[in-house]
């Protein structure tokens, strides 16, 4: 069984303290065989939020797979984010901002989906699908296949329309039919699981709700996700924690059947 731990929106410089020493536990305790931090890393691009980020990181003892997320680009420096838009996350993060993992168990493909002139919205051109396309579609059989983006490519209510993944529709399409499983994502908050009608084969949406951030959604509490896979079936766990701590706990359980465990390749 092989573990995978999705962090996302942690927004360091709003950062809970006793959160953040609760997923430093949890992951100490899990040993994953990847960390995917999955966007939102600091609240304004700040270098010492950066510096923070990084160190968090650092404790989790795990591989790290990172993409950008919009608040990752600068807001108010206006001539930094025209000219280097992701020169404070490389310092950090590194220049990889598509960045892929490979291993007997998985194959993670991250996407950049943030675009310097627009301050929310992302995006996920023809190029970007194509590329992931073929990267799935060289995969080994007993990968399991996440792409991770930061915008959710699907959202579980009405409201959260505005927030979704521009060409979202063309994405799940082709990287279904290529071989994906899961695509993976952040930005509202809100977690959930959600499988994609439609599509050449099965694939579900996995989002994650804010890490370690004060900045959570009513009645939702800090929250990441744990992946567990074993070549068969996978099982995506939710785990929640309060604000003051002092632990993860899991709040939900999802198991999912990639259509390879059925039959397909």
């Amino acid at each position: 069984m092989s573990v995978l731990l999705q962090v996302s929106d942690p927004h360091f410089g709003t950062e809970r303290a006793p959160v953040v020493e609760a997923l430093v536990a949890l992951a100490q305790r899990e040993r994953p065989a990847l960390v995917v931090l999955s966007g939102d890393i600091t609240q304004r691009a700040r270098p010492a939020q950066f510096r923070a980020a990084r160190a968090f990181a650092d404790r989790l003892g795990a591989p790290l797979l990172a993409i950008p997320g919009n608040h990752d680009l600068p807001l108010f420096d206006l001539l930094t984010r025209l000219l280097r838009p992701y020169a404070r996350y490389r310092a950090a993060f590194g220049d990889e901002l598509e960045p892929v993992f490979a291993s007997d168990a998985w194959l993670v493909v991250g996407v950049n989906t943030t675009r310097p002139a627009r301050h929310e919205n992302g995006e996920v051109d023809d190029a970007q699908v194509a590329r992931v396309a073929a990267r799935l579609a060289a995969a080994a059989p007993g990968q399991l296949r996440v792409v991770v983006v930061h915008q959710p490519a699907a959202v579980a209510r009405a409201e959260d329309e505005h927030d979704r993944l521009i060409g979202h529709a063309a994405a799940l399409a082709r990287w279904s039919a290529a071989g994906a499983d899961i695509v993976m994502g952040g930005h509202i908050h809100l977690p959930y699981v959600l499988p994609i009608e439609g599509v050449p084969r099965p694939l579900w949406v996995v989002q994650a709700g804010t890490a370690v951030s004060e900045r959570v959604r009513e009645g939702v509490p800090n929250s990441v996700n744990l992946l567990r896979w074993d070549g068969r079936g996978a099982q995506i766990e939710q785990w929640d924690c309060p604000a003051g701590g002092p632990a993860f706990t899991c709040q939900a359980v999802t198991t999912i059947s990639p259509a390879r465990s059925n039959g397909g390749r």
